[in-house]
């Protein structure tokens, strides 16, 4: 496909104007409709980033001829269904993280992309980001390997707010969001599938009906070992901190900023064409596309974390 892949992207929040910043930065794509839950201020986004049809109905844009693909920045409980029904029109689809809030959600969109052929991927950026891909990168060369790793994903978020500190129209989820990231990375860069998983969380909140505090651990067939702590309840630095101790140094991640276990600085900004995850998230999406191929991060791919996340779920509820 040499022609200008055409794109719908679902959501005009904090995560849909960062995938709309990263596609300004890449070649041969063009939005040409913007989907959203309030026509006035989807107008005000399309109107900003030069987008030609705005509607409030996925269905609408789906219906487009010319759409080639749809990126889904939707609330996680749209997910699964959205991303079907991107198939089922015969648009190749990225959705946001998470795939799914159930693994049965998660297998079926699996299933029909198997069916379809089309390239379906599911955005866990920390794959993407140069951090995380310099440390991937000395893995795969043999320089290092992952004895534990010890993350914290830390946010304050006693309202329902989203990443622009607006208020959210859904709830957002320790297990099924924020920790599939880290579930994901751990057995992405330990290059093993995850054997044992446990999970313990703290009180439910009275109105949001969520824990607000969750202690995960998880085991490599590999016996690489990794522990995480999840919050809603840090009033503190926010976001994602991973230190991932090895055989040969320790190093330590946040977003796209690297250090060793020292404190000093590396510099990833050779590693990657962008230091901006999303948009190297889009790329990877648009040259799957282009090249008739199965992306990083395919809906395939990262199933086993959802299978993972369903048994932390379990163990949580019983």
């Amino acid at each position: 496909m040499t022609k200008t892949i055409k794109v719908a992207l679902a959501g005009a929040g904090a995560f849909g104007i960062k995938h709309l910043d990263g596609i300004k930065k890449i070649d041969g794509v063009e939005v040409v409709s913007l989907v959203s839950r309030e026509l006035d201020k989807t107008r005000e986004v399309a109107a900003k980033y030069g987008i030609g049809h705005v509607t409030t109905d996925l269905a609408e844009s789906l219906a487009l001829k010319e759409v080639d693909a749809v990126i889904l920045c939707t609330p996680t409980q749209m997910h699964a269904s959205q991303s079907i029904a991107a198939l089922k029109a015969g648009k190749h689809v990225q959705v946001e993280i998470p795939l799914a809030d159930s693994l049965k959600d998660a297998q079926a969109v699996v299933d029909l992309q198997k069916q379809t052929g089309l390239v379906a991927m599911c955005g866990h950026t920390r794959r993407f980001n140069p951090s995380h891909q310099w440390v991937h990168k000395k893995i795969k060369a043999g320089e290092f390997n992952i004895q534990q790793m010890d993350v914290q994903t830390y946010f304050f978020r006693r309202t329902n707010m989203n990443a622009l500190g607006q208020a959210r129209s859904w709830t957002d989820h320790l297990l099924w969001h924020h920790a599939a990231h880290t579930v994901d990375l751990f057995a992405y860069q330990a290059g093993s599938p995850i054997v044992k998983a446990n999970a313990v969380q703290g009180p439910i909140h009275p109105t949001l009906g969520i824990a607000m505090d969750m202690s995960i651990q998880l085991q490599a067939a590999n016996g690489a070992i990794c522990t995480l702590s999840l919050s809603f309840n840090n009033d503190g630095p926010l976001g994602t901190f991973f230190r991932y101790i090895g055989d040969t140094g320790t190093y330590i991640a946040r977003y796209d900023d690297l250090f060793t276990g020292k404190e000093e600085a590396i510099d990833v900004s050779k590693v990657d064409v962008s230091m901006n995850g999303i948009e190297l998230q889009d790329r990877e999406f648009f040259a799957a596309i282009r090249e008739g191929r199965e992306p990083n991060s395919s809906v395939a791919q990262v199933l086993p974390c959802y299978q993972v996340l369903q048994q932390l779920e379990q163990q949580l509820q019983s």
